[in-house]
């Protein structure tokens, strides 16, 4: 049964594969936009994470200041309580000054152990940032390139079909030639209607004179 569900999900995730592929082949800088915006969202999760280990990192220095301040003050407390032989508070004021120096410890420890990763997290960020806006260019590169390759083809339907359809004449060449037969068209229209408007006048002009 486990290898009946693998194959299902094997052969589920090429077909996945196989349309990604074709939406890349039809349309690849989408398929670059697509990419550069999950980049783009994975980077500002790492910039979260980082803005929060150093909230932890401040939190650790805050708190191991506190501690050390503590052990300090008890230890003063120990001291006083010993030369006035309170016994009692003298124990307790020793315990409490040696639980916040072990705190301390474990404070101190863990700041420097969550400064060094927050420096390392900030090198590896700088370095993704430097990645994703290379990509950024390379995708403007990319995309004025393929304005250009477009609309050279599509000049080239227009100018010089031939290179594209094999077609003996380009669009341009088809609506001059058009043109100039419209024209002559138009032109003679018009001389056989003002040769025929002409004739007609003198025709009437003779018949007066006739009269």
């Amino acid at each position: 049964m486990s290898n009946l569900f693998t194959r299902i999900k094997d052969s589920f995730l090429s077909d996945i594969n196989e349309l990604l592929d074709q939406k890349e082949q039809k349309n690849p800088i989408a398929m670059l936009n697509q990419h550069l915006r999950h980049c783009e969202k994975e980077a500002d999760k790492v910039r979260r994470l980082i803005g929060r280990q150093y909230t932890l990192k401040e939190t650790f220095i805050r708190e191991y200041h506190e501690a050390e301040e503590t052990a300090g003050k008890r230890k003063r407390q120990a001291d006083i309580a010993s030369r006035a032989a309170e016994a009692d508070l003298y124990e307790f004021a020793l315990k409490e000054q040696t639980d916040y120096e072990q705190k301390a410890a474990r404070l101190k420890t863990a700041y420097e152990d969550a400064a060094k990763q927050f420096a390392h997290l900030e090198e590896k960020y700088e370095e993704m940032k430097r990645k994703l806006k290379d990509m950024q260019l390379k995708r403007m590169e990319l995309m004025s390139r393929e304005n250009i390759a477009s609309a050279n083809y599509r000049i080239d339907q227009v100018l010089h079909p031939e290179n594209v359809f094999g077609k003996s004449c380009s669009q341009f060449e088809a609506s001059e030639s058009y043109l100039e037969r419209l024209e002559h068209q138009i032109n003679t229209n018009y001389h056989h209607a003002t040769i025929d408007a002409r004739i007609a006048q003198l025709e009437k002009q003779l018949e007066k004179k006739e009269q």
